[in-house]
């Protein structure tokens, strides 16, 4: 079964590189690679409205307009008010229906250029969204896509680590070592800075999914109860795609909406 660990601290020396030492000024939530907003493109939003509003209790709101014009594009899902995630039009049809995870940094034309730096690309550059931030899209050595976000009116979740709400991103890859080393020098800070309780952890593709499965990060949404999670999902015209399994951080059942974007229950 999946290792599903949160990263193992490696020190400057095995790395080959500086990292920071010493307290941190920065509530751990404000780290640089903390998982703060995830969103799901999809082809049908009033149909993902439908199927998350009943899974999760979700109510949903316009987005925001936007410079380019772009609010009629997304909704603002939020739980109790407070916003969790999003979901948005996918304006081509080739584009993959998928959940992404965002990254908070100070700097993401900074981020950008020490990912590449460390052998991942920058699939679309840093670039405002109105004034609520800035967002890019990269990728690690492995392939497995995730999203920057660097704050402006909007920091990011509003409720997370509760049944609805974001709890846990497991980034499925060949290589977990090569993971460790990307990301814990990308992140050090948020995995094993002073007080840090990551919420993002690895586990090789094989050990969950198929080996030819591409790289890829699973985001995770608490329930109080994976067995009525998975009714509810079935109901409500999902399907199963890993039947419940147990990892260090909980009990876990890999899921689709009706439209095929993949996500985990996570009961805890």
């Amino acid at each position: 079964m999946a290792e599903n660990g949160a990263f193992e601290k490696r020190s400057s020396e095995s790395s080959g590189q500086s990292v920071p030492s010493g307290p941190s000024d920065r509530p751990p939530a404000s780290r640089e690679g903390v998982p703060c907003w995830v969103d799901a493109q999809l082809s049908d939003v009033e149909a993902g409205k439908r199927f998350y509003g009943e899974l999760f209790g979700w109510t949903f709101e316009d987005a925001e307009e936007t410079d380019d014009g772009a609010a009629g594009e997304s909704v603002r899902a939020c739980l109790d008010g407070e916003p969790v995630a999003a979901l948005v039009r996918k304006t081509d049809g080739r584009m993959p229906t998928v959940w992404s995870v965002y990254f908070r940094t100070p700097d993401a034309a900074a981020l950008a250029a020490r990912i590449r730096a460390g052998g991942g690309q920058v699939v679309t550059p840093p670039h405002p969204v109105g004034a609520l931030g800035t967002a890019a899209l990269a990728a690690d050595p492995g392939g497995a896509v995730f999203g920057l976000w660097q704050p402006g009116r909007s920091t990011g979740f509003g409720r997370r680590h509760e049944p609805g709400a974001f709890a846990w991103a497991e980034l499925y890859t060949r290589d977990t070592e090569a993971a460790n080393t990307f990301y814990g020098d990308l992140f050090h800070d948020a995995l094993f800075g002073p007080d840090a309780s990551p919420d993002f952890g690895r586990a090789r593709v094989s050990d969950v999914f198929p080996a030819e499965m591409p790289p890829h990060f699973l985001v995770h949404f608490l329930v109080e109860d994976v067995a009525d999670g998975l009714a509810a999902v079935a109901r409500l015209g999902g399907r199963v795609r890993v039947p419940p399994f147990e990892t260090s951080y909980g009990r876990v059942a890999v899921v689709s909406d009706g439209q095929g974007a993949s996500f985990a229950l996570l009961q805890r």
